[in-house]
């Protein structure tokens, strides 16, 4: 219904669904439903059902040991959890995604790499992977692969602030089929920003229009207040002053922490073109220590040029090896912290109970704990330098 009668009668059928979902016992039946209302969660911008859904179906598959159907899965769950800001959980189930496709001799698509080092400004890595996704993928003819790889190139593109080359990206990755659901309706909030930035915002209007339509039918605070992020970036006066501050409010009711930084950081980038240099650094400097704290380094590096642009002093951020763990190390902790045996783990990423107790050690030495019962106050803060097989 929601492709064929449009948002408005598609999405309140929808939002009942997913409450089904979400509430009720599943059948093996129902599990099969899914990964299809994980996709329709993400569709109609409802933050809370696409999280506990695509929980919900990773558990199954590990525990059915429906092989097939894990890896999906878990790719299913990296863009949430890192817009949650939880990017080691990310970066540990993309990389499990991996392992298993590797184990089963199917490998996984670029997904889960393409979205994770675009968003945390790892630009050498993003261009070479997206690069060559995007040929295998135009062999294929899989055109959603491709409104990702534009999508990405945007983000990683506002991220560093390069404006011209994200509103190219953007443009592509919204398609000439405005009304397409997921990626392109994301690659329209970035089309919208990075037009604005590049003083070209007569080419965010259409744009503008059918984000509006989306976002006002979902209703939620995700989708209202991404809608009100970029109508402020059109705005002048006190009409994008209030809408930059409807955003922050609307945001901050989400799990979407990494969209409520941005919005700190271009609600504080058009205060200080105000010259109100004072209102702009208490956003500016919001925005980089979320940012920071969430490992989404293009955009924490956009808000430091910014504070410093203020007259703020600001060090910038080094990485500091000792204290941050592998991909592997982070899968392990993770899976770990949530209760499972190095057995267990073992079996999930195909190693040794011997390896995994190895690199738990190694892990626990890294973030100074000394067992698993202080994984979970330890995983929150941890940080992830590269993603590497």
């Amino acid at each position: 219904m929601l492709l064929t009668e449009g948002n408005a009668a598609g999405t309140p059928m929808l939002r009942r669904a997913l409450k089904a979902f979400r509430d009720g016992a599943l059948t093996d039946e129902g599990f099969q439903w899914l990964p299809l209302a994980c996709s329709m969660a993400r569709d109609i911008w409802d933050d809370e059902s696409w999280y506990a859904l695509s929980t919900r179906l990773i558990e199954h598959a590990r525990h059915a040991g429906a092989l097939t159907v894990l890896p999906p899965a878990l790719l299913m769950g990296v863009p949430i959890r890192l817009l949650a800001g939880e990017l080691a959980v990310a970066v540990s189930l993309a990389q499990e995604a991996e392992a298993v496709g590797r184990a089963t001799a199917k490998p996984v698509g670029p997904y889960g790499r393409m979205v994770l080092t675009a968003w945390t400004g790892r630009e050498a890595e993003a261009c070479q992977v997206t690069a060559t996704a995007t040929r295998e993928m135009a062999a294929r003819g899989e055109g959603q692969w491709l409104t990702a790889a534009h999508w990405v190139t945007a983000v990683l593109n506002n991220g560093f602030g390069r404006y011209d080359e994200a509103l190219v990206a953007a443009e592509q990755g919204r398609s000439q089929y405005p009304d397409e659901l997921g990626l392109a309706v994301s690659s329209m909030a970035e089309l919208i920003e990075a037009a604005a930035r590049s003083g070209q915002p007569e080419r965010a209007a259409d744009a503008m229009r059918h984000l509006s339509e989306a976002t006002a039918t979902a209703g939620s605070d995700w989708a209202l207040g991404i809608q009100a992020r970029s109508r402020a970036l059109l705005s002048d006066g006190e009409s994008a002053e209030c809408l930059y501050r409807e955003a922050i409010d609307r945001l901050g009711r989400t799990r979407v922490r990494v969209e409520l930084a941005r919005a700190h950081l271009v609600y504080g980038e058009w205060l200080r073109r105000q010259n109100r240099r004072v209102d702009a650094r208490d956003q500016l400097r919001t925005a980089y220590e979320m940012l920071t704290a969430m490992g989404i380094d293009g955009f924490a590096e956009r808000a430091r040029r910014e504070l410093l642009a203020t007259g703020e002093t600001v060090r910038k951020r080094t990485v500091e090896t000792a204290g941050q763990l592998t991909g592997q190390e982070a899968q392990i902790a993770r899976l770990a912290s949530e209760g499972n045996t190095n057995p267990e783990i073992g079996a999930q990423l195909f190693l040794s109970p011997r390896t995994v107790e190895y690199h738990l050690h190694k892990a626990f030495r890294k973030l100074g704990i000394s067992s698993r019962r202080e994984l979970r106050r330890a995983l929150p803060n941890l940080r992830q330098a590269a993603f590497a097989a």
